[in-house]
C-alpha cells in the first residue's frame, strides 16, 4: 500500500478489524519510511451497479459521489466522518439489496434526503436545495415549512 503522506511503498499492518456491519475490513497502518499512519478498508467487490441519471446517461455507481454528497452537506455541523461512513454504509446496502445492474439517481439522492433529515436538518436542508433544483425562495420554503412545524411541535 502506498503512503499517503510520503508515497514510500514499505507499511505495515498495527490493527486490522471488522467494521460493524461486516462488510468491509478496517486496517491501521504505519508507514516505515516517514512512521504517519493512516487508516485503508479491505471490501468484497460486488457486481459492477450503474446509475441512471436524470438525462438518461449511465454511469458507474461511485461510493465517493454518495460520501462527498453527505461531506458537503454536514460541512461545519457537528457530524463526524465515521457517522457519515456509517451513513453510506446503510444506503450502498439498501441499494445492493434492491437493485443487481442499475438503479435511479433519484433513488439514491431519496436514500440520502431521509438519512440527514433524521440526522441534521441544516444539512438536510443544503442538500436538498442542491438536489431538488429549487428555482426560487418560495420553492425552498415549500421545503422548510413541514420541518418548521416539526420542529415547533418539539418545543412544546
Amino acid at each position: 500500500m502506498q503512503c499517503l503522506f510520503c508515497k514510500a511503498d514499505n507499511d505495515k499492518v498495527i490493527n486490522s478489524r471488522t467494521t460493524a456491519d461486516g462488510l468491509s475490513i478496517k486496517r491501521r497502518r504505519e508507514c516505515l519510511g516517514c512512521g504517519r499512519r493512516y487508516t485503508t478498508y479491505e471490501r468484497v467487490e460486488e457486481n459492477p451497479l450503474r446509475v441512471v441519471k436524470k438525462d438518461g446517461r449511465r454511469e458507474m455507481y461511485d461510493r465517493k459521489k454518495v460520501f462527498n454528497g453527505l461531506l458537503k452537506a454536514c460541512e461545519k455541523r457537528p457530524v463526524s466522518t465515521d457517522i457519515i461512513e456509517n451513513i453510506v454504509d446503510e444506503i450502498e446496502r439498501e441499494i445492493y439489496s434492491k437493485f443487481d445492474r442499475e438503479v435511479n439517481a433519484n433513488f439514491i439522492g431519496s436514500l440520502v434526503m431521509q438519512k440527514l433529515r433524521i440526522l441534521d436538518m441544516v444539512a438536510y436542508v443544503r442538500f436538498a436545495s442542491v438536489y431538488r433544483e429549487f428555482k426560487d425562495i418560495s420553492e425552498f420554503i415549500d421545503e422548510l415549512k413541514p420541518l418548521m412545524q416539526g420542529t415547533k411541535k418539539k418545543m412544546r
